[in-house]
């Protein structure tokens, strides 16, 4: 091998770019105070991003960070996964062993997959969340590696890179939240097109602020003039200045070209184009010295040195001095590992490749091919089969390349690289037709597919099929991100099938296709299971009879309860069960056990969730593990066991999180959230929703999670942000897939968000559609809270004259409702009890009795916040009927301390207004004779002036400014201003609001609507 060759074309002197190695070594510097940096360093090819970054980390190791660097590999116009994160890795585990292997401890069969010295990459599992859980664990990797000193990783080459690097670096700029780590990434800015499959992440990474893009202009004349006296050691002359000004345009890499040629004697050159130019230089090697160039144009962007010995055909004497001329010349360089030879610059290799003749391409990839197959020691075990699979396929051998890049997909899979998977079954689907028959006779789904369940054919004797790929190439794209190439693929298949006649076959294509339709909002997907239980009807049991008995099963759960579905879902574990196929009846029985909780018998079905719990954890399948949690918090929920839904969320949180499962921790997480808050443990349910957010990779978890912190904001009177975080759940869960469990809290959090913006027509409006959607069965504990958010604001908007009419059947609707509701436990009892009161104060009918019924019922249920508003509609009948004040106190003081401890801001205002009428104290610290007279004005307490008192009170009777400025004899102007002024002292949003407060707090007696003026906001 050679070694300590000198580089002459390359200037010694570091020209320019000053500004620009500020911005890194700024960089380097706020890392090392812990705040992980993300740069991106763009510019055509030529321009200096290599010398830029090796001067960056020249000074980083100067300053004693850790430096590690990886390219993008490219190989046929192809990248490798996750290529240069494994070189950059690499290079850490060799600088930093027994730090790595700490920061990678428990996790290294996972993160093997992108950096296999860890281990033996896992065969599984396979899903939506497998790409999201390695990238999570590389993320914690890296934080935990750089947390007690400063990581430098550069990846080069970026416009090169694959899919699956691409997003891995898209969710590390995006997720990196600690640790003394900076990440830069270079990328050829000519070669992103308007195509390039970099620009959208390039566009991404512009929209985080945290992200720094560092764009590397051409030279000028002088920074030219400065880089040639460095490479000619003396000042040039001004006439080859202009020269080599004009010729390279202030490209470095052309300067240092011109130069070199210069100094060779290759003159020709400059009256050539620049890629003769590179080329020339080439050609002035020894004729040995040629043909190892041409040969590593054709390995990739490195050639390790005992493949290039097998493929050259020299003795090793003549390699070594072909070699050391073309080092010499600064034509190809060794790698910094001392194990091959790549091009000093990328655009040389491009040109060499570009200049070889078809025929030679064809016979240099050959060439490589053979030795690799004869040798599977010359190049890294992870990369053999992707690049033999490349090499084939350029050597344009179909009977050869067809098993090396059905090979090289499995290879893509083992990593979680599932778009590099599904371009090579691509590949292979391309190669299908021209290779020979016997070729395709002697290939085995058993060897090269993975999705497709047995379908009772001997596995040593059928042969692969066509469809067998179109099969894996779904999932692929599934698994990928890329869902509509899934579709058209299932499209492409069933094509296919009505000509083969398989319904096996169909139903699985069916089924995956109702899978993608609902994803990408084109539909519900029950059209398509509808025809996939068709073409399974009367075949024998089966693993895809069996799947989709349990898809439709788990549809009907979450779209039409009833107890057909029950009956499916035992027919699906039946039929599982005789084929053998656990997973399926696991999951199965997870729908068993949520319909018998809903169906009325809980323990049964708890303890059915429990047994596929603790045999799916035996099996390792943590999916099924997570689904079970998920589905056991809610269920407890359903049934006021909110303790045990928390303590079970928690154990299941725990556990997801260390599979990193991301949507199943985030479905855990807003079932814990909505547990939290009927606990009255508010903060603690905002930190669960938030982190459900956080993690989660789908829209559904994340709009569960929305709605839960809409849920919050209500009831501590933030109506905006319970407005914002309404809009955000129903911008996830979509119009698309209308499930029950999501569509009714909607409803009752467009009822709570309309009733607090005094709305009351569009309460009204939402019940309406609420109601003619249904309630099925299992889903009350969604709609008694609906039905009691919707009485209570009609009996709160009770003698608003726009409220007045239609209230009667408003009211109706509501009872009627309430009718077809079960109460199977006393959380749902409670609720049609105080249900039944706010229907009653609606109608001035509530009396003592019915809110201490309703105060009775709640009381037991360890539920502080419902319980508080219970207690100050009891208070409130003591006071109206002259009661005994002293309990009418005591509920209020009681009510009170939990409303401040909550936070509940509204219920708090309302009770405090309540004992300031009263003249009750509301701590027993209070001096009753220093509480305000009963006849104090509410309206001045709020610190209104006499002024906006007016105001206010035309503004609850839906006055314009316009009829505010005539009534009260001021300008619109003005009462625009006091209008301002209002809602800044009541803490209101908007007018509707503020009148709808004004009502609720009784701050005037009954109000006459302007004539022929609509009640704004109500």
């Amino acid at each position: 091998m050679l070694g300590g060759v000198e580089s002459r074309s390359v200037s010694p002197v570091f020209v320019g770019r000053a500004d620009e190695l500020a911005v890194l070594t700024d960089a380097l510097a706020r890392a090392a105070g812990g705040e992980p940096q993300a740069l991106l360093v763009g510019g055509e090819a030529g321009v200096g991003k290599t010398r830029l970054t090796e001067e960056f980390l020249g000074e980083a190791a100067r300053r004693g960070a850790v430096v590690a660097v990886g390219g993008c590999v490219e190989i046929g116009a192809e990248g490798l996964p996750f290529a240069p994160f494994s070189t950059a890795l690499r290079t850490l585990h060799r600088l930093l062993p027994q730090e790595l292997a700490a920061a990678a401890a428990g996790q290294e069969d996972e993160l093997a997959r992108i950096l296999p010295e860890l281990g033996e990459t896992p065969r599984g599992p396979h899903d939506e969340e497998s790409t999201a859980r390695l990238f999570e664990l590389t993320v914690r990797m890296l934080e935990r590696l750089a947390a007690d000193r400063t990581v430098v990783l550069v990846l080069e080459d970026l416009h090169w890179a694959d899919t699956s690097t691409r997003h891995l670096l898209s969710y590390l700029f995006r997720s990196l939240t600690g640790g003394r780590l900076v990440l830069v990434a270079t990328y050829r800015a000519d070669d992103v097109h308007r195509r390039h499959p970099l620009r959208p992440l390039l566009a991404e990474l512009d929209r985080l602020r945290t992200v720094r893009r560092i764009e590397l202009p051409r030279f000028n004349r002088a920074e030219v003039r400065r880089q040639l006296a460095g490479i000619l050691a003396e000042q040039p002359d001004e006439a080859f200045v202009d020269s080599v000004f004009e010729r390279s345009d202030g490209n470095a890499f052309f300067v240092e070209e011109l130069a070199a040629c210069r100094e060779s004697g290759c003159r020709a050159g400059l009256t050539e184009s620049l890629r003769d130019l590179l080329l020339v230089r080439v050609e002035v090697l020894p004729e040995a010295a040629q043909r190892v160039v041409r040969i590593v144009a054709e390995g990739g962007s490195t050639v390790e040195y005992p493949l290039l010995r097998a493929v050259a055909g020299l003795s090793e004497d003549e390699l070594i001095e072909a070699l050391r001329a073309a080092v010499g010349a600064n034509i190809l360089l060794a790698t910094s590992d001392g194990d091959g030879y790549r091009f000093r610059h990328s655009l040389v290799r491009e040109a060499v490749s570009d200049d070889l003749l078809p025929g030679e391409r064809s016979r240099v990839n050959r060439r490589y091919a053979e030795a690799l197959e004869a040798d599977d020691t010359l190049i890294r075990a992870g990369e053999r089969t992707i690049r033999l699979a490349s090499y084939w396929y350029y050597a344009h051998d179909t009977a050869k390349a067809l098993p090396a890049v059905l090979a090289a997909s499995v290879a893509a899979r083992r990593r979680h690289a599932y778009s590099e998977q599904l371009r090579l079954l691509d590949r292979a689907l391309d190669l299908w037709e021209s290779a020979p028959e016997e070729v395709r006779q002697g290939l085995r789904p058993a060897d090269y597919t993975d999705v497709y369940p047995p379908c009772g054919c001997d596995p040593a004797t059928t042969p692969l099929q066509r469809l067998d790929l179109l099969a894996e190439a779904v999932v692929a794209a599934r698994f990928g991100g890329e869902r509509e190439r899934a579709l058209k693929i299932t499209k492409t298949a069933l094509r296919l099938l009505q000509e083969d006649q398989d319904p096996l076959r169909a139903a699985w294509f069916w089924t995956e296709r109702s899978r993608l339709v609902s994803s990408l909002a084109r539909g519900d997907g029950w059209e398509e299971l509808a025809k996939a239980q068709e073409l399974v009807k009367g075949l024998p049991p089966s693993q895809v009879h069996a799947e989709v008995l349990v898809r439709a099963a788990t549809w009907g759960m979450l779209h039409d309860p009833g107890p057909g579905n029950l009956a499916a879902a035992e027919r699906a574990v039946a039929y599982a069960r005789m084929v053998g196929a656990e997973e399926i009846e696991l999951n199965a029985r997870i729908t068993v056990g949520c319909m018998l909780t809903d169906a009325g018998d809980p323990e049964r079905g708890f303890a059915e969730m429990h047994a596929v719990k603790e045999r799916a954890a035996e099996l390792g399948l943590f999916m099924l593990v997570g689904r079970a949690h998920i589905n056991l918090s809610s269920q407890l929920e359903s049934l006021g066991r909110s303790l045990e839904a928390v303590d079970t969320a928690e154990q299941g949180a725990r556990l997801v999180k260390t599979s990193r499962l991301l949507d199943s921790e985030a479905w855990i997480m807003g079932n814990m959230a909505e547990s939290l808050y009927g606990l009255g443990r508010w903060d603690e349910a905002a930190a669960a929703a938030r982190r459900a957010l956080q993690v989660g990779q789908s829209a559904a978890p994340r709009g569960a999670a929305s709605a839960r912190l809409a849920y919050l904001a209500l009831a501590r009177g933030e109506l905006a942000e319970a407005a914002a975080q309404l809009a955000a759940a129903i911008e996830n869960f979509g119009t698309h897939d209308p499930q029950p469990q999501h569509r009714i809290p909607l409803f009752r959090l467009a009822v709570g968000v309309a009733a607090g913006e005094g709305r009351i027509a569009d309460v009204r409006t939402e019940v309406a559609a609420a109601v003619d959607h249904g309630f099925p069965l299992g889903h009350h504990r969604y709609a008694w809270p609906l039905l009691l958010a919707a009485a209570s604001a009609e009996a709160d908007s009770r003698g608003l004259p726009a409220a007045d009419a239609g209230r009667a059947a408003a009211l109706a609707v509501l009872r009627d409702a309430a009718g077809s509701l079960v109460t199977p436990v006393p959380l749902w009892t409670a609720h049609a009890e105080f249900l039944r009161a706010e229907l009653l104060r609606a109608e001035a009918r509530d009396t003592v009795a019915d809110w201490a019924a309703v105060e009775e019922a709640v009381r037991p249920l360890e539920r502080p916040y419902l319980l508080a508003r219970a207690r100050h509609r009891l208070a409130e009948a003591l006071l109206a009927a002259g009661k005994d004040r002293e309990p009418a106190a005591a509920l209020l003081r009681d009510a009170h301390a939990a409303a401040e401890q909550l936070g509940a801001r509204r219920l708090r205002e309302d009770l405090a207004l309540l004992a300031q009428r009263a003249r009750l104290p509301l701590t027993t610290a209070d001096d009753p004779a220093a509480l305000p007279a009963p006849d104090t004005d509410p309206a001045e307490a709020l610190g209104l002036t006499s002024r906006e008192r007016d105001v206010l009170r035309l503004v609850a009777a839906g006055h314009s400014n316009r009829l505010i400025a005539e009534e009260l004899f001021i300008s619109p102007k003005t009462a625009s201003v006091h209008v301002s002024n209002i809602l800044a002292k009541l803490g209101v949003a908007g007018r509707g609001e503020a009148a709808a407060l004004a009502h609720r707090l009784r701050l005037f007696g009954p109000v006459t609507p302007a004539v022929g003026a609509a009640p704004r906001g109500v």
